[in-house]
């Protein structure tokens, strides 16, 4: 049964395109924070590890809120990791392991991408495609990702 929530099928439609390219983003996030969280070494090593793994940890329960919210609004989410590499706008590394530092600024950019991608969305979803309901879903989202960028950055010196 299709929801009647008062968003046209067009609207519903573009909502659905916006979340799953926000999932995509969110779970090749995730598996390069398992990775980052799996390959430390040297100094800070089990305070980045357990930054990683609280990180990772957000990132999966924020992964099953987004696809519940695609059916929620009577979409499909997408679910392959070809899916998600090509509708991310985040890039991998294969093969490579960066030293600790390189892994918090990688981090703080994806996290960054995605804050600046989720303030777009955020507008769209409300001004465009009158769906106040996701708009709110991704200004929490958006929050949630600012902080996990800030407490990497601290880890810099201005």
């Amino acid at each position: 049964m299709k929801p009647n929530l008062g968003i046209t099928d067009k609207n519903l439609k573009a909502i659905h395109g916006i979340l799953n390219n926000v999932l995509a983003d969110g779970n090749i996030l995730y598996i390069k924070l398992r990775k980052f969280h799996w390959n430390l070494s040297g100094d800070n090593f089990m305070e980045l590890h357990l930054l990683f793994e609280s990180q990772y940890t957000a990132v999966a329960q924020s992964i099953d809120d987004v696809a519940e919210r695609i059916s929620t609004l009577g979409g499909t989410a997408i679910g392959t990791t070809s899916e998600f590499a090509s509708q991310s706008q985040l890039k991998e590394t294969p093969g490579k392991v960066p030293t600790n530092q390189e892994m918090l600024k990688e981090l703080v950019s994806d996290h960054e991408s995605i804050v600046r991608a989720l303030r777009k969305f955020v507008d769209d979803t409300d001004e465009k495609y009158k769906d106040a309901g996701t708009s709110d879903f991704l200004t929490e989202l958006m929050q949630e990702h600012e902080k996990m960028a800030w407490k990497l950055r601290k880890y810099f010196k201005d």
